[in-house]
């Protein structure tokens, strides 16, 4: 690993590079495509159930493969801040607008804001679905190694989306180990945001926008140094991507028929 993590909210990719190149749990030896298959369900399961229950199930389920692979479940925790804010962000004011039996009723600057049943189940809902989409996503990446998560971006996507992908999933580590850098030259010059936030909210805007320029100068640098390697605009990757086993089939069958059978038997809305 390289240099330390910017915050302990924001997800350390080098941690998550770590995990996946040395871990040997059960889902480290299984197939990338089992495991890319199953994502793909967990992802069509919460975008089309509505489904507490079956949402709730999923969650727990996904949380007991990503604890049983060995991960860092303190980790995953915090890593859930951000995404979850965005989600009360914007869900918080269109909970307060859904028609419904009212369970809590208030007034802001004389507008009656009423939160009703059906406002608390939108937030939960989608809470739960960023959780799961979130945790499942994390789940693969700490499992895969990079060389097949490259073999699989190599044979799925066509060429330059292939290239894209790779390209960008590795200047992330650039970008971090730059935003690490600057905040920690603010921080030792006596910076700190949450002490000083009116005052030193110019600053913040200063740095994300060092940061901006650096990141493209570097990405220049980078694209130079590889077209002097040779690069011309093609990167295929040759590493081999086990194929599934046997059980691994089964195991992604079941989870279909499980998902149709949820789908099918479950009323829409159920709680």
């Amino acid at each position: 690993m390289s240099a330390p993590q910017v915050s302990s909210w924001i997800p350390d990719l080098n941690l998550i590079t770590w995990y996946a190149e040395r871990g040997g749990s059960f889902l480290s030896r299984a197939s990338p495509w089992t495991k890319l298959g199953l994502l793909a369900l967990v992802i069509l399961a919460v975008t089309v159930t509505r489904s507490i229950i079956v949402l709730l199930g999923l969650y727990l389920a996904v949380l007991s493969l990503y604890l049983l692979a060995g991960l860092p479940g303190m980790r995953l925790a915090q890593w859930y801040f951000i995404p979850l804010f965005f989600v009360i962000s914007l869900v918080g004011i269109l909970a307060w607008t859904q028609p419904g039996t009212p369970v809590v009723s208030t007034a802001v600057l004389g507008i009656p804001l009423v939160l009703t049943d059906a406002g608390i189940f939108l937030v939960l809902s989608l809470g739960l679905r960023t959780l799961i989409s979130v945790t499942c996503t994390l789940l693969v990446l700490m499992t895969t190694r990079y060389e097949h998560l490259a073999g699989m971006i190599s044979r799925i996507f066509p060429s330059p989306l292939d290239q894209i992908f790779l390209m960008a999933y590795r200047f992330f580590f650039l970008t971090i180990e730059m935003a690490g850098n600057i905040l920690r030259a603010f921080r030792s010059r006596g910076g700190n945001f949450v002490r000083g936030i009116r005052t030193e909210g110019r600053v913040l805007g200063e740095i994300i926008g060092l940061l901006f320029i650096r990141s493209f100068d570097r990405a220049e640098r980078v694209r130079l140094a590889m077209e002097a390697r040779g690069y011309r605009g093609t990167y295929a990757s040759g590493a081999r991507v086990p194929h599934p086993a046997a059980v691994e089939y089964m195991v992604m069958a079941l989870a279909a028929l499980a998902l149709a059978a949820g789908l099918l038997t479950l009323p829409a809305g159920v709680w």
